[in-house]
């Protein structure tokens, strides 16, 4: 099935919620999403972190599974508008989309985080979902 063109910005639905999530899971949900701070210290680390826990829990933990592939598909939308950033710096307005764009991801992690923990499914506005 296609998507239309105008439908591509437009996160899909959360999963319905159920009772039935343990607090492991909910955990590792969390830690899904707080690992892409790393990328605040290691270059790449805001992929890698959740690449590596969804890679991990994906079998074990649905949840996980979901909520690891949604922190990852926004990180890697953060990489590709830091990396535009970086480009325009050459023409000055990339100095003040940098740190927006810095502040607009650290905020995102923590909202997805308080969520996760809560056992609600998060979605990433601005997310392009590679991943699916």
């Amino acid at each position: 099935m296609s998507v239309p063109p105008s439908d591509v910005n437009v996160p899909p639905p959360s999963p319905p919620a159920t009772g039935s999530l343990s607090a492991e899971e909910k955990q590792w949900a969390m830690f899904a999403h707080l690992s892409a701070l790393v990328g605040y210290i290691i270059p790449f680390g805001s992929i890698i972190g959740p690449l590596l826990i969804w890679q991990i829990k994906k079998n074990e933990m649905p949840f996980v599974d979901d909520q690891g592939k949604e922190a990852l598909n926004f990180q890697i939308t953060v990489a590709i508008a830091a990396i535009v950033c970086l480009i325009l710096i050459v023409v000055f307005i990339g100095i003040l989309l940098f740190p927006i764009v810095a502040l607009a991801d650290l905020i995102f992690i923590v909202m997805a985080s308080i969520a996760a923990n809560n056992g609600q499914a998060y979605r990433y506005p601005f997310s392009i979902r590679l991943i699916k």
